[in-house]
């Protein structure tokens, strides 16, 4: 484990914000520990206010860190060195003594629920990288909240890092600055400890003038000890610790521990034209349309989706047997290319003030450009690349980084939830599992679960193209329980576990679960769904099934839309019989491939009420 040094700075590290006598007692500990053992030259205490963002702005603007996009209001550039652009799964660990309590043990191989270090290893690793790796650059201490200030499903965390940038976005990702601190008091409090890796003065130049250590990238998390430490990397959930590392993985864990969930999923509002209103929570992986689905304008006439939240919900049961659920982040933290006014028409309007944006391109004209940004170029203006080239479609290379971002306030979306920071969350009535399976013959548009635990099944048996927000390269379908493989905090049979047990809790009001596929295609390789807004009518069949109406019929794999149940008015020649055919011989494969990746991964931590499940999904399949 990190050596535990003497309390109190024994090198001269100038405070040039805050005071340490400011802080609570084990904050100030916590500070005083890791600048002993970094050696930053400063000490920034982040008070969270607007003159400290736009001094930080400044400051990066100078030293060519980030640019300012003058056609928008406070919106800036950063364009990272391209080893350093998306979160690295295979440096991403979780620490604890045993690793079953990690992942749980796969018949053979490696697992691919996580990754798992042990103690003897991660303090050889962090002796070998933290030790004055903050000399010369400026130690910014973070108080942030995760979830609404005062909320009984809030929590907070303190993290200590060497960039700017993760200060700036961070202000934008949570509730973060004085306030913080006073809320928390002697609270508990999750450490989170991060360095880009670069000490000062530099042994070899910055690429693009962006600090970071990807040959000794590491990325941990201590969940017995509540800390979290990360190294090499400044990019996205490597580097802002409050997104993946504390939401999913150090939330999973303390979930578990608490007796509520933290999910990778977003949270909508719908509202009927007769006025009646229902939250869903929906698990996709990434590129599955998830913000899109989070910010949607329905093509129904009379219908109203607002937003919660469009990544993490953590939900919680209430003394009414309500799921209750809070979106923790205060920003969106979005996928730029594919975002356009016809895809996404909320998030654009979101994007233009207060923004940073990374690895997208750069107009002539002071603006942003991205594949499938869908807005034809005015005359004259040019393009320049995520990696600083002029850049014309002719290229045959993307403008934008698949995984750029943009960063942006949630406050601002026009169709925000007014209720997205009440304290006590919303009441969720339905979730759902959703993946990208194109294949003519496969997975219907929606199916609705037979019950909760037939539902926790179909969570587990998640499937999707792979995507650009990890290493790993498209069109491999990929096994992806709850949308969490790569966020899972702890042993996934004992996640598992967790979710079933939910219906044990008195009085529990479960939701109903449903799956949906937005990308089915036919046999010429064209969707059969339009998607986008058209998925309000998907959405206002599920709302009719909680409200015990909406036509269905019984299939091998669970509820279906009855032929006059999806409302299709006004949008033309669909085929529903290709979009929801289940086919025998689809399904009797997916069952025997679903069946062997659990009982491979998951081996002895598979609960039986999910062997159970697998097994009568292959039985109703055989009588198809």
């Amino acid at each position: 484990m990190p050596p535990q040094l003497p309390n109190g700075l024994n090198y001269s590290a100038k405070v040039v914000q805050g005071t340490l006598d400011s802080l609570p007692q084990a904050v100030r500990e916590f500070v005083e520990t890791n600048a002993s053992l970094c050696q930053p030259e400063c000490i920034h205490i982040c008070n969270g206010s607007e003159e400290e963002n736009q001094q930080l702005l400044h400051e990066m603007e100078e030293q060519g860190t980030i640019k300012r996009l003058k056609k928008y209001d406070n919106c800036w550039l950063a364009l990272t060195d391209p080893r350093d652009v998306a979160r690295i799964e295979s440096k991403t660990v979780i620490i604890t003594r045993e690793q079953r309590d990690t992942v749980p043990i796969p018949k053979s191989g490696i697992s691919q629920l996580g990754r798992w270090m042990s103690e003897g290893d991660f303090e050889k690793a962090f002796n070998a990288r933290f030790p004055g790796c903050m000399k010369g650059r400026t130690m910014y201490v973070i108080p942030f909240s995760m979830g609404p200030l005062g909320s009984p499903l809030a929590k907070v965390g303190i993290e200590l890092t060497d960039s700017p940038y993760v200060v700036a976005s961070m202000r934008i990702m949570t509730r973060m600055g004085t306030p913080v601190l006073e809320a928390l008091g002697d609270g508990e409090f999750v450490k989170c400890l991060h360095s880009v890796g670069c000490p000062l003065p530099l042994k070899k130049p910055l690429v693009n003038n962006w600090a970071c250590n990807p040959e000794q990238t590491l990325i941990a998390h201590l969940p017995d000890r509540r800390e979290i430490i990360s190294f090499g990397s400044g990019y996205g959930g490597n580097s802002l610790l409050g997104k993946k590392c504390f939401a999913l993985r150090m939330a999973s864990r303390l979930a578990k521990e608490e007796g509520w969930l933290a999910e990778h999923m977003l949270i909508l509002g719908i509202t009927s034209p007769q006025g009646q209103k229902k939250y869903f929570a929906a698990a996709f992986p990434s590129a599955c349309g998830k913000t899109n689905l989070a910010m949607m304008n329905p093509s129904l006439p009379g219908w109203k989706i607002e937003c919660v939240g469009d990544d993490i919900a953590w939900m919680k049961f209430d003394q009414q047997g309500n799921l209750r659920a809070i979106n923790p982040e205060n920003g969106f933290f979005g996928v730029a290319p594919g975002t356009s006014v016809k895809t996404n028409p909320n998030a654009i309007k979101t994007i233009q003030r207060n923004t940073i944006f990374t690895n997208v391109a750069e107009t002539s004209d002071g603006g942003v450009y991205w594949e499938g940004i869908d807005q034809p170029l005015a005359a004259g203006v040019k393009v320049t690349s995520w990696k600083n080239k002029d850049w014309t479609p002719e290229d045959g290379e993307p403008c934008a980084h698949p995984n750029s971002r943009f960063c942006t306030p949630a406050s601002q979306c026009p169709i925000i939830d007014p209720a997205w920071e009440a304290p006590e969350g919303v009441p969720i009535e339905g979730i759902i599992f959703g993946g990208r399976r194109p294949a003519a013959t496969g997975v219907p548009l929606v199916y609705e679960a037979l019950s909760w635990q037939h539902g926790v099944f179909v969570g587990a048996a998640m499937r999707s193209e792979a995507t650009a927000a990890a290493e790993h390269k498209g069109k491999v379908i990929m096994h992806d329980p709850f949308a969490m493989r790569p966020f899972f905090g702890y042993n996934f049979g004992k996640y598992l576990a967790h979710w079933l047990s939910m219906a044990q809790r008195p009085a529990a009001k479960l939701p109903k679960i449903f799956h949906v596929n937005w990308f089915r295609k036919d046999k010429e390789g064209k969707f059969l769904w339009p998607g986008f807004g058209e998925n309000s009518r998907v959405l206002e069949w599920m709302f009719n099934r909680i409200n015990g109406k909406g036509g269905a019929k019984l299939t091998a794999i669970g509820y279906i839309p009855t032929e006059e149940a999806l409302n299709l008015r006004g949008l033309g020649n669909v085929n529903m019989k290709e979009l929801f055919d289940i086919s025998r011989e689809f399904w009797e494969k997916e069952a025997e491939d679903i069946q062997a990746y659990l009982e491979e991964q998951v081996n002895a931590d598979l609960p039986h009420e999910i062997e159970r499940e697998v097994l009568a999904l292959k039985q109703r399949v055989s009588q198809m």
